[in-house]
């Protein structure tokens, strides 16, 4: 009988210049280069990959992850330098692991949180566009920090999920959901304030958090006040309205999964 292998490999990437992790036709994926790549360096051994989040288009991450499956042993370290080497300069493997055909990528992901940033007032330097959201009406941060926290906890979310599909579970766990100064990534073109929205949970719906930030951009514009947000979870809408926040300010920053 075919013995497999199984690795677990963290995977960092800049999302500027790609349409998202999952591969589709016409359009260049991070899926799509990580797969080329691994089908050079294998040559041509059998492979699949399953990764544990779908980033949309532009989103970058610090650490994602996916899990590779082959039917030949590959040491993690050699397949580590080998991977780098090949990869586009805008993605990096950082670490490769052996698990065990009773882990999921998907099922063992424990805890997933993402960082949007963003900026408002004078126009940002070009080169931090692929990093933070610029916003040019003023904005109001703290209203905008207590209507974050009205996002933590179990609630109904079915406002902030686009076009669900059918069976799409509405009710989930917001871990944390917290505004705060950007203190997380900085450089010298980077204005001198920006903020970063930190939001954790185990999973999260199509463009949940790029909704979230899109109701608290309309918060901070004093476009609607804070019993739009409680209402909005209390007794969400079947036919809402989209705010979906740009998507190059978001970054997948951590994954922790249970082993």
């Amino acid at each position: 009988m075919q013995k497999n292998y199984f690795y677990l490999i963290e995977l960092q990437y800049l999302g500027f210049r790609y349409h998202g992790w999952q591969r589709q036709p016409g359009v260049k994926t991070i899926q799509e280069m990580v797969e080329r790549t691994l089908k050079f360096i294998l040559q041509e051994k059998p492979f699949k990959i399953l990764g544990a989040s779908r980033t949309d288009a532009m989103v970058s991450a610090s650490q994602a992850a996916f899990e590779l499956f082959l039917q030949e042993a590959e040491d993690p370290d050699q397949l580590l330098a080998t991977l780098n080497e090949n990869l586009p300069s805008d993605i990096r493997a950082e670490r490769i692991e052996a698990v065990d055909k009773s882990f999921n990528v998907i099922q063992h992901a424990k805890l997933k949180e993402y960082l949007y940033l963003f900026s408002f007032g004078a126009k940002n330097h070009p080169f931090a566009a692929p990093f933070i959201t610029y916003i040019q009406q003023d904005l109001d941060i703290e209203l905008m920090k207590e209507g974050a926290i009205l996002f933590q906890g179990k609630h109904n979310f079915r406002e902030y999920c686009y076009k669900p599909n059918e069976g799409t579970q509405f009710e989930r766990e917001i871990m944390t959901s917290e505004i705060s100064e950007n203190d997380v990534l900085t450089a010298n073109f980077f204005p001198d304030q920006s903020f970063v929205y930190r939001v954790s949970g185990t999973g999260f719906m199509r463009n949940q958090i790029r909704l979230f930030m899109g109701r608290l951009f309309r918060l901070g514009k004093h476009e609607i006040g804070l019993q739009e947000i409680r209402d909005s979870l209390e007794s969400p809408s079947t036919s809402p309205e989209y705010f979906i926040a740009p998507a190059s300010g978001l970054t997948l920053n951590k994954m922790v999964f249970k082993k």
